[in-house]
């Protein structure tokens, strides 16, 4: 019984810690993941479901969904009646590759590195928009304007990209950006993601070397990796730009963030990346716009003009993630390419969602929510900065900004590993160690972290939650 009354305890400290605007149904899930995952043993038994539900205060039916779901995904056994149990050695979640077959050796790489975690909600999870402010009645309202009759050829095969939208994504680049770009440069995409797939497809070989910086975005290299590439680090830092020794001159691909580094959450400085790119000499040159910031574009490297410098844009970072939408920005003669690969491997379409995107740029509608944002954003870092000022352990804290990410240097003692489980163990926050995204030879250690699903009194709260988790585990140390 004592177990169960801890479960209980540990289930309510975690649900509460979740964001106040998800629904009951995702905040449950994720309690439930990251206690399963993280804290609880193998046999662990779950308190009874009405007992649940009273302390949740939550629907029978909402809390049979979560369990069922969970029980399908191998992560708890029920026996009817006599309750359910954590199941840390189901063969759903256990089953050995020899089981399956052989898996090649690049998924094996991505399978062993740095990859998305399956817990995507939380106070300081990094990379996850606001998406609780998202106007999704409007974008609602343009899905039935747009479904009509006479616009059946939505819901075919694309050729290209939707024409209407590669041009309100000129004119928004035009306005945020700084870019002068002829439609004939723009290619759709599926996300940032599905943009770098396609570059390294068709601009790329088997075996031909990738250069990015440390620390680094993991998205990007597990595409380069999965791709077949060989991966390169520059050491990159703030003030001092690129130091220590260069990779190799001539590589296939150099890969850069945008106007804001991400995982530092820091202005990028664009004389920094032209004068790699003078050392380096690289055949293309791919620069991700993954962080929007405050519309500024002077720290870009991209010019529309050259003939090997692309530029990878996504409205899910911006948006919402769930959206899957992008653009990238090629050199005059090589969208035909692109686009050809694109349709020979992964067909086109989404032309509905394209139209509806258009639609949504074209009225202004993006405009606003980029303005608004933008100063959300600012706001809840310049508090977060307030909040961990006096933190010991804390080297440095990345500037305010109007992107949603920003990063803690920590003191070079300090095991940004052990620190991340245990502000997940014991305050239920996720936090990213930056010491998993830097390359060979960055011995930085500190944490990154998201604003875009916290703010207000919750921000005020989980802000001193992690302040207080870090003075404990510094104290720990100690």
């Amino acid at each position: 019984m004592d177990d169960r009354r801890q479960a209980l305890d540990h289930i309510r400290q975690g649900y509460l810690a979740q964001p106040d605007h998800l629904t009951k149904y995702c905040r449950l899930e994720q309690t439930l993941l990251t206690l399963i995952e993280q804290r609880w043993q193998n046999g662990q038994r779950l308190p009874g479901h009405r007992t649940l539900c009273d302390a949740l205060g939550m629907a029978r039916n909402t809390l049979a969904g979560v369990v069922e779901s969970l029980i399908r995904q191998g992560h708890l056994v029920t026996d009817h009646g006599k309750g359910t149990w954590v199941c840390k050695h189901s063969p759903l979640r256990e089953q050995r590759v020899a089981d399956i077959g052989p898996i090649s050796r690049r998924a094996g790489d991505l399978l062993n590195d740095v990859g998305a975690s399956p817990l995507q909600s939380g106070a300081f999870v990094p990379g996850v928009p606001d998406i609780a402010h998202f106007p999704i009645a409007r974008w609602r309202q343009l899905y039935s304007r747009i479904t009509v009759p006479h616009n059946t050829l939505l819901l075919a095969y694309a050729s290209g990209g939707y024409g209407p939208l590669k041009r309100a994504i000129a004119g928004y680049l035009a306005r945020w950006r700084g870019i002068d770009c002829g439609l004939d440069q723009i290619v759709i995409t599926e996300g940032a993601h599905h943009g770098l797939q396609l570059c390294a497809l068709t601009l790329a070989d088997h075996g031909d070397r990738a250069v990015m910086d440390s620390p680094f975005y993991w998205g990007a290299r597990n595409v380069f990796q999965a791709g077949g590439l060989e991966i390169d680090h520059a050491i990159w830092e703030p003030r001092r730009g690129y130091v220590g020794s260069l990779p190799r001159p001539h590589p296939r691909l150099l890969y850069f963030t945008g106007t804001h580094h991400y995982p530092l959450g820091v202005s990028s400085v664009s004389t920094h990346k032209q004068g790699l790119i003078d050392a380096l000499e690289p055949d293309w040159i791919l620069e991700d716009d993954y962080e929007f910031g405050d519309g500024g574009h002077h720290e870009l490297a991209f010019d529309p003009r050259t003939g090997n410098q692309i530029l990878v844009g996504s409205f899910s970072k911006l948006m919402f993630p769930g959206l899957r939408l992008g653009y990238l920005i090629v050199p005059r003669g090589l969208s035909t390419a692109i686009n050809r690969v694109r349709t020979g491997v992964f067909r086109e379409g989404r032309l509905l969602d394209q139209a509806v995107l258009a639609t949504f740029i074209d009225d202004g509608d993006l405009d606003r929510w980029c303005r608004r944002m933008t100063q959300e954003y600012l706001e809840r870092q310049q508090r977060l900065h307030e909040l961990l000022a006096d933190v010991p352990g804390i080297a440095d804290i990345s500037p305010p900004a109007g992107n949603i990410s920003l990063s803690l240097a920590l003191s070079p003692t300090l095991d940004d590993e052990r620190l991340s489980q245990h502000l997940l163990n014991r305050h239920h926050l996720v936090t990213r160690p930056l010491s998993r995204v830097c390359g060979p030879g960055d011995p930085r250690r500190g944490l990154i972290l998201g604003v875009g699903m916290v703010e207000g009194e919750a921000l005020e709260r989980q802000g001193r939650r992690l302040a207080e988790g870090i003075r404990e585990f510094v104290a720990q140390q100690r």
